[in-house]
């Protein structure tokens, strides 16, 4: 018992919580649902027009509970836990004669599946019928979908229908099907067998033929017996390529473990075809009804928070978020034209089409800084594969020249002080709109034209002189006297900010800072940043301290982050969302996008990693009692890493010493440079393709 309390990848619990909001999501790249809820959803499926669209809810046959009969002669304990190794949800029931388990999964390999499987083992010597319950709520109906039911096909219950409203007027309605195996309302072991299973299966596709293929592959996996056991190889190669083992208290082990678990469900398989990627929402494909979490919209999030470590662990689902990107253009086209500039104008909120769908105009029409996050995950993403084709064929190129022009177009020249200048917008802090010059913008703005500028020369394509202009003129408030960067024009210091914002720059965004303004913008800003406000704040003034070598202080603003994990299962609430809007859309909701910041944090970033073109930065500190620094397994590559990370350096061997000084630039420099984690090996030896996992240590640890 003591071995299994110890385990950080599994998640036990006596009872589920009395809120059913923490019960643990399943999700796979196509389907999410929480256990035992009434409702899935389908990514990419959304109902309501404009600020209405939101996830369409699809009513859940997956809803069913175990349940011990009613008069059991014997009383019976039970269990719950979340094997984050298995990318399974068990609830066990237990007594002196037997033992009834229910393992309920997203299938890894299979994404339109979800399925669950109930077993009866005998513990004694009797040989009377043991029988339990199956409870199920489901009821062929929603809010969101014209539903009609059809015929059954291969023993399975079949469900199909329409969205409601189409997201645009006179768009067409999205069309979904699903097929599942009724469970009965009893399972019985009868008194000959010792042991057995029953599979059911629920099976989601957007037409009745898709459907009806995607089932007969589950069937044929089923009759062999590998239905199961495919998911679960799954997940084991997926943790030997994307793994961490982390030194540290079991909880932090714990809270790491769960945030990579919950990011990875939602990738498709390294090497496996899958279906277009529909974007990642901060809530996960779980949440996203109306008035929950964003109603399952795409925001920065996707780009400036969750990317990075998408990108680390798994380069083709990252290549897949820029997909999105790239097919919803047209409608971040129309974004800009609405708002009287050229170029692309990437929606604040975003669903199927890319044009705005946030219900508030003021915040589709001024957080232009979502351009700059989407274009920084482009060149995270090339500066780490060199995967030029992305640009060339698939029209990344586009993205970036769009998003370039719109910049362009929007900004002001001034010739009273000979700078351009960025007016009425709303920085990341949504304390404040309609401000002029926000640091954080504009800086957004150089990063994005200089980048356009770099691949345009890549790519053999012209460079319009206004890009370079731009990005050299545009005013970037700092005050000297002060030794800080305001947060805008007119910033005073005191006014109180509602989250992470000046201090981006520098990580994750590309800004060269000297140790005292980095150190001042820091004070400055943790002293009047909400306390309430989201958890990826804190993770960021972490790194900023680790930077400046002060540990203590990163811990105090990582635990921060921390405290927003839920228990027994490591999923991560947020009740962030401190608009004037949240009477509408919800406060609390599960927030994919505040952990995962912490986990670059307390892992990656404990060394203040950072990665762009040519520089590299770290701090040589970390938190008391935690992890100090990551490396790359020496385990060989999986395939997909070396197809897209050839030309790359990986680290190799064990950790460098903590109290390394490490230089900032990698050109000239003998100093081995990881692009994509930003790792820095003073003298250690280097393997010519990386790995993906990646494996910690503390110091004092032994072998170090």
């Amino acid at each position: 018992m003591e071995a299994a309390a110890a385990d950080p990848t599994v998640f036990r619990a006596a009872s589920l919580p009395r809120d059913p909001r923490l019960w643990p999501p399943l999700t796979n790249a196509y389907l999410g649902t929480r256990v035992f809820q009434n409702r899935l959803h389908v990514s990419g499926l959304y109902n309501g027009a404009a600020g209405d669209t939101h996830r369409a809810a699809l009513p859940s046959p997956l809803n069913v509970r175990l349940e011990a009969p009613a008069g059991a002669r014997e009383p019976l304990t039970s269990s719950f836990a979340l094997d984050t190794n298995t990318g399974s949800f068990l609830h066990t029931m237990e007594g002196s004669s037997f033992r009834a388990s229910q393992c309920l999964y997203a299938h890894r390999t299979l994404p339109h599946v979800l399925a669950f499987c109930v077993s009866i083992t005998r513990l004694d010597t009797g040989r009377e019928p043991i029988s339990v319950w199956l409870r199920s709520a489901f009821s062929p109906e929603s809010p969101d979908l014209e539903l009609h039911l059809g015929p059954d096909f291969q023993g399975a219950r079949s469900l199909g229908g329409w969205t409601l409203t189409p997201e645009q007027p006179g768009g067409p309605r999205q069309e979904v099907h699903m097929l599942w195996t009724p469970a009965p309302p009893v399972l019985t072991l009868e008194p000959a067998a010792s042991a057995a299973a029953w599979d059911f299966l629920v099976v989601v596709a957007g037409s009745r033929e898709q459907a009806q293929a995607r089932l007969l592959e589950a069937l044929e996996l089923q009759a062999a017996g590998r239905l199961y056991r495919a998911h679960t190889q799954a997940w084991a190669q997926l943790w030997e390529g994307c793994g961490l083992a982390v030194g540290g208290p079991l909880p932090l082990r714990q809270a790491l473990r769960g945030a990579l678990f919950y990011l990875l469900s939602g990738l498709s398989p390294p090497g496996s075809p899958g279906d277009i990627c529909h974007g990642l929402s901060p809530g996960g494909l779980s949440n996203g009804r109306r008035g929950e979490c964003y109603w399952g919209h795409v925001f920065w999030d996707q780009d400036l928070w969750i990317f990075p470590n998408v990108l680390l662990l798994h380069p083709e689902a990252a290549r897949a978020l820029l997909q999105y990107r790239i097919r919803t253009l047209r409608g971040a086209l129309q974004n800009a034209r609405d708002l009287g500039c050229q170029g692309a104008k990437f929606a604040w909120e975003s669903a199927g089409s890319g044009l705005e769908v946030c219900p508030e105009a003021v915040y589709g029409t001024q957080e232009l800084h979502i351009n700059g996050a989407v274009l920084l995950a482009f060149q995270l993403y090339y500066h780490a594969t060199q995967d030029l084709a992305l640009f060339r064929e698939a029209g990344g190129w586009d993205v970036v020249r769009a998003v370039a022009e719109f910049w362009c177009s929007r900004v002001e020249w001034s010739p009273e002080d000979g700078q351009y200048h960025l007016r009425g917008v709303m920085p990341p802090d949504e304390y404040h709109s309609g401000v002029d010059n926000s640091v954080y913008t504009n800086v957004q703005v150089q990063n994005s034209l200089r980048f356009a500028a770099a691949l345009a020369q890549d790519l053999g394509q012209p460079i319009p002189p206004q890009w370079l202009a731009v990005a050299d003129q545009i005013k970037v408030p700092f005050d000297p006297e002060r030794n800080f960067h305001p947060e805008f024009d007119g910033y005073e210091p005191g006014e109180e900010v509602k989250q992470a914002d000046v201090v981006l720059l520098g990580y994750p965004v590309p800004f060269s800072l000297s140790p005292q303004v980095r150190r001042t913008n820091l004070e400055v800003y943790e002293a009047v940043t909400d306390p309430r406000g989201p958890a990826m704040t804190w993770s960021m003034f972490a790194v900023g301290w680790l930077e400046l070598k002060e540990p203590g202080r990163a811990r105090t603003v990582l635990d921060r982050c921390f405290s927003h994990i839920s228990e027994p299962f490591k999923d991560h609430s947020c009740r962030c969302d401190l608009r004037p809007r949240v009477s509408r859309r919800g406060v609390w909701a599960p927030c994919h996008r505040c952990v995962l910041p912490g986990e670059q944090a307390g892992l990656l970033l404990l060394r203040g990693l950072r990665e762009h073109r040519g520089v590299g930065r770290g701090a040589p500190s970390s938190p008391p009692g935690g992890p100090a620094v990551a490396v790359p397994d020496p385990a060989p590559p999986p395939p997909w890493t070396q197809r897209l990370f050839p030309p790359l350096c990986w680290l190799h061997t064990a950790a460098p010493p903590l109290d390394s000084q490490l230089p900032s630039c990698i050109p000239g420099s003998t100093t081995p440079f990881c692009p994509v984690t930003g790792l820095w090996a003073p003298g250690r030896a280097l393997a010519t393709t990386p790995s993906p996992a990646t494996r910690f240590w503390r110091r004092g640890a032994p072998g170090l």
